[in-house]
Order: structure tokens, then C-alpha cells, then sequence
């Protein structure tokens, strides 16, 4: 990933002149990781800018430089270091083309190497994915492999307005495969078609979904892996189109669990598809505490806990919820929406539970 990142940024400072990059050590060091090794003495020191340990500083030269013309893609070396620079990218960034009425516009890239699994303990392996997704006025991208990197890098790059750019740091080296060429769009991926279960993942977290997945086949249960690749925007159309299919949801990300993006995508799933589902969605998530450095693994979500989550949800789905109110979600979907309308219309006690039924609906709601 890292040579498909740097030969991203080649290409685009040769195609447009307006294109540099700044960053702390990215010059004569190369970068962190040397994704930008090499481009100092290729483009020099007027578009490959090498800047003091001031993160809010370095962004907010970044806003000032897109706002007259040119297309910064600055690098936070460690995502968990871009909290200096959170209120000039979530209060001037996001905002300039609303609040000049679109006489200005912020056409920058902010690149941040994120996630845990290189023992970088509980500053250099935090995924701060959801603070950005919750500001209107940015973008934000998270791809998971090489060519995604370089083509949606690309995108980044020409984009008008700014995007966070989330690098899953632990597939750097990891990962290789031959390059292709293609535009990604801001579009979700289909990785592995599956009959039973949609699990839903960005970033590094989708190979440990990948071999949970062929585990889980062994079992007999197929299921279908979605690679998100942008956040922001979300391509609710091939994920509304996969739970559908399946009528089940398991969501995967390493940020901890509460507040997580992962949240919202549970809320908009069961919004638009409720009447599909045959289980509640689930989630396989970070630990709610401080990214640790000796137990870094067990905070991660791995193919073995992504494997139980898998099987609890054909458990849940096949036991507790009441097939008179759902219908199956697959073969018969408008006789479960019948179905729920009729019970609506029959007497309930004053919890709102048809009488008679107290004690299987107290069944189906407790968690298996």
C-alpha cells in the first residue's frame, strides 16, 4: 500500500502543478512509514514542505494555501496526532464553502495512518474515524487495500472539498497485489457474495472479516463481506441491497465500540431495511478503554471473535424472533409486513403486547 500511495501522489504533483504535500518529516526523511520517500528530491522543496511539530498549524496553512488555488494533501504522521488540528478541520475546513456562500472552497486532503496492530500502544493506534463523520462538510475515505488506496487517493486529490484520508497503518507492508486501474466513486465493494449474513467493515478489519468468513463457511453458513471504503459519503444502496438479501447485519470496526461509526450504521440499517431483517444487527468492535500496547491483539477484532458474533446471529435469528410478526425477510417479505400490521390491530396488554403472547415475546426478547 504505501508504493500505491506515493505513486499516487507522483502522479497527481506531475499532472497538476497546484498539488504539494506538507507534513512533519516527509522531506528528506520520506515520512513515518516513506510514503512520501523521494518526492522531495523529484518536485523540491516549494511542493514537498517540510513542517514544524504544530499539527492545527500545519492544517490551517493547508486551508489558507486550497482557498487560493492550490491542493494541499497534508500528512498527520499518527491519526491519533490530528486532535491539535481538530478545530480548524471540523470548524474552518468543513464550513468554509457554507459560510462564504461558496466563494471559497478548502480542496484538501488530509492523509492519517490509523488503526492499531504494530504495538504502537495507546498514541499511535487509535482510529478517530467517527469524530470526522459526524461533520457536515467533510469527507471521509478508509480503504483497505493497495489499488482502493491509489485510486481513491486519486479521487481525493481532485476533490473539491476536503476529505479525511484514513490509512489502516498495520497492511502498509501486508499486503500486495498486482496494480489495476479504476475509480472508485465513493462506492462500497462486494469482497465475498454470501447467502446469509452481510458483515459490513473498512480498513484492516476486513481480512480478519475475509478469514472469518472462510471459517465460517466450513460451517456451513455463507457469509457476504461489504468493504465500505468511504464513510462519508456512505453508499447506502449496496448495503441496504446485501441485508436485503440476507436479512442479517454484523457490522465490524477497531475504534471502541461506543460512539463508534458502527452505531450509525446499525441506526440507518434497521431505518431503511427493518421490515427485511431476521435478527437484530450486531457489532464486533475495539475495546471502550485506552488502546493498550501488551494486550493489543485481545483489543483488536479478530477473526475468532468476528466467527462467534457470526454464529450468535444465525443462532438468535433461527431461535428468538417471532416469525407471525416478521415474516422471513427473504421469500416473504410482504406477508411479514402483513402479518405485523394484523397483530397491531389485535388487543394488547399495557406494555403493547398482544394478550396471550406475554411469555414468547419475553422469549424472543432475551439476548441468546
Amino acid at each position: 500500500m504505501v508504493e500505491a500511495l506515493r505513486g499516487a501522489l507522483a502522479e497527481e504533483m506531475e499532472r497538476d502543478a497546484n498539488v504539494i504535500v506538507i507534513g512533519e518529516d516527509i522531506g528528506r526523511l520520506g515520512g513515518v512509514f516513506r510514503v512520501t520517500d523521494g518526492l522531495l528530491e523529484r518536485f523540491g522543496r516549494d511542493r514537498v514542505i517540510d513542517a514544524p511539530l504544530a499539527e492545527g498549524g500545519i492544517v490551517g496553512t493547508a486551508i489558507g494555501m486550497a482557498m487560493h488555488g492550490l491542493r494541499p494533501v497534508v500528512e498527520i504522521q499518527f491519526a491519533d496526532f490530528i486532535y491539535p488540528a481538530f478545530d480548524q478541520l471540523v470548524n474552518e475546513a468543513a464550513k468554509m464553502r457554507y459560510r462564504s456562500g461558496a466563494q471559497f472552497a478548502v480542496p484538501m486532503v488530509v492523509r492519517a495512518p490509523a488503526g492499531g496492530g504494530i504495538k504502537g500502544g495507546h498514541y499511535h493506534s487509535q482510529s478517530p474515524e467517527a469524530y470526522f463523520a459526524h461533520t457536515p462538510g467533510l469527507k471521509v475515505y478508509y480503504p483497505a487495500s493497495p489499488n482502493d488506496a491509489r485510486a481513491m487517493l486519486l479521487e481525493a486529490i481532485r476533490d473539491p472539498d476536503p476529505v479525511i484520508f484514513f490509512e489502516p497503518k498495520r497492511v502498509y507492508r501486508a499486503v500486495r497485489e498486482p496494480r489495476e486501474d479504476y475509480e472508485v466513486r465513493e462506492r462500497a465493494r462486494i469482497l465475498r457474495p454470501g447467502e446469509d449474513i452481510s458483515c459490513i467493515s473498512y480498513g484492516a478489519s476486513i481480512y480478519e472479516c475475509l478469514e472469518a468468513a472462510e471459517a465460517a463457511a466450513r460451517r456451513g453458513i455463507e457469509v457476504e463481506i461489504i468493504d465500505l471504503r468511504s464513510l462519508i459519503p456512505l453508499d447506502e444502496e449496496t448495503l441496504d441491497r446485501s441485508v436485503r438479501h440476507t436479512g442479517r447485519a454484523l457490522i465490524v470496526h477497531e475504534a471502541p465500540l461506543t460512539g463508534g461509526y458502527g452505531g450509525e450504521l446499525v441506526a440507518g440499517i434497521v431505518e431503511r431495511n427493518f421490515a427485511w431483517l431476521r435478527a437484530r444487527p450486531m457489532r464486533v468492535a475495539g475495546i471502550d478503554a485506552p488502546f493498550p500496547y501488551a494486550l493489543e491483539l485481545e483489543a483488536l477484532p479478530s477473526a475468532r471473535r468476528i466467527l462467534l458474533a457470526i454464529e450468535a446471529l444465525m443462532r438468535e435469528s433461527e431461535e428468538a424472533l417471532p416469525q407471525t410478526v416478521f415474516g422471513d425477510a427473504r421469500d416473504s417479505r410482504q406477508g411479514g409486513l402483513a402479518a405485523a400490521r394484523t397483530e397491531d390491530r389485535e388487543p394488547k396488554n399495557d406494555s403493547g403486547v398482544k394478550k396471550g403472547d406475554e411469555d414468547s415475546v419475553e422469549g424472543a426478547m432475551e439476548i441468546k
